[in-house]
This record gives structure tokens, C-alpha cells and sequence, in this order.
């Protein structure tokens, strides 16, 4: 495991970095609102990644650097997302294919993202399709804007809610909250078995 800091327009990005023994690909990886990149569901995907054989960068949001809580602003979360995947493609991972992805707050990042950042995949770990209480205020364009390949691991008792299935998005529901914390060896083989199939063309 390496860690770098990585300068964004928003203030220095850390980014933890997990290296598989074949480098086929890289997913880059980013936390909640109010987390950090230590979060169970992140580290059960690290673990799947790795094992199909994709590097992965934990990115840590520069907010989250300089010891704040609050998220910044969608828009400068994005750029400064931009900006890590930016550097991280040219000097760790020349000519991977680069998958996004996060888990909440990082979700959204990545779906929003993804294009610009010529991602050929994305995976979310408990999208918040809306706040708990207010289905009225919808994210579920955020998802429906993502045109390749996504993964969706979601809790069956997310009070964010459930997300609306398409034919490019696999979502695989596990048992649980918000948190994704009760199947963690069911994300891993997820996030491993996703990776395999959607990498293998690309071989």
C-alpha cells in the first residue's frame, strides 16, 4: 500500500494505493459525506478489485484532507476528482483502462464524473437516491446519466432508497442499512465477479 498527495484546485487529494499482482485495470474509489476511506464496504471492494486483478486508488477528497467534515460544494468535489484521476492516469496507471467509483457522496461523484474522466465502468456502493424521508428529491438522474457498464451494491433497507434497474446497471442487493457494514464477503465476491466480466473484452 502507497499513499500520495496530489494536488486539485481545491486543495491537496490523498489517494491510498493498492496495487494487484496483474494491473489489467484501476478503479479509483471515492468515501462518503462524512466518511473517510476506511469504510467497510470500500474495504471489501479494494479487496474484490484487487483480486480480479485491478489496482485500486482510495481517494480522499481535499475537504476530508484538511480535517473538515462538511463536504464541499458537488462542483468542487467533482474537479478536484477530475484532477486525481487526472495524475493518477498519467503516473501510476499509463494506459489502464480507469473505472470510478465510491461509495454514497462518492457515488454521485463518480456517476457525474465518469464521463469526463473516460471511465469504461462504475461502481456504487450505497447510492443515496434520495435524502431518507424525501423520495420527491431524486438523484436517480445522476445514475440515469451513466451510460457504461455500473455496479449497484445496495442495502434491502437503505432509507436513501432503492435504485431503478437499466440494462447496462447491475444492482445486487444485500442485506442491511446505509452502511453496508452485515455482507462484506458478498461485496467483495461482487465487485471481483462484475470486474471479471466487464474487463474481459477489454483484455
Amino acid at each position: 500500500m502507497t499513499s500520495a498527495k496530489i494536488a486539485t484546485p481545491h486543495g491537496p487529494a490523498r489517494a491510498e494505493l493498492h496495487c494487484a499482482a496483474e494491473g489489467r485495470a484501476a478503479l479509483l474509489l471515492g468515501h462518503g459525506a462524512g466518511g473517510g476511506i476506511g469504510a467497510p464496504d470500500l474495504v471489501a471492494a479494494t479487496r474484490g478489485a484487487t483480486a480480479a486483478g485491478v489496482h485500486v486508488a482510495l481517494v480522499e477528497q481535499p475537504y476530508r484532507v484538511a480535517g473538515r467534515r462538511a463536504p464541499a460544494p458537488a462542483a468542487q468535489l467533482d474537479t478536484a476528482w477530475l484532477a486525481v484521476s487526472d495524475h493518477l492516469s498519467k503516473i501510476w496507471f499509463a494506459d489502464l483502462p480507469l473505472l470510478f467509483g465510491g461509495r454514497s457522496s462518492g457515488a454521485r461523484v463518480a456517476c457525474r464524473t465518469c464521463e469526463a474522466g473516460d471511465a469504461v465502468g462504475v461502481v456504487c456502493l450505497a447510492f443515496p437516491v434520495h435524502p431518507p424521508g424525501k423520495p420527491e428529491k431524486t438523484r436517480q438522474p445522476e445514475l440515469d446519466a451513466v451510460r457504461i457498464p455500473t455496479l449497484v451494491i445496495q442495502g434491502e433497507s437503505d432509507p436513501f432508497g432503492q435504485p431503478a434497474p437499466a440494462h447496462h446497471r447491475e444492482i445486487v442487493p444485500v442485506p442491511g442499512d446505509h452502511s453496508l457494514k452485515r455482507e462484506l464477503g458478498t461485496i467483495s465476491r461482487a465487485v471481483e465477479e462484475w470486474l471479471h466480466r466487464i474487463l474481459r473484452p477489454l483484455d
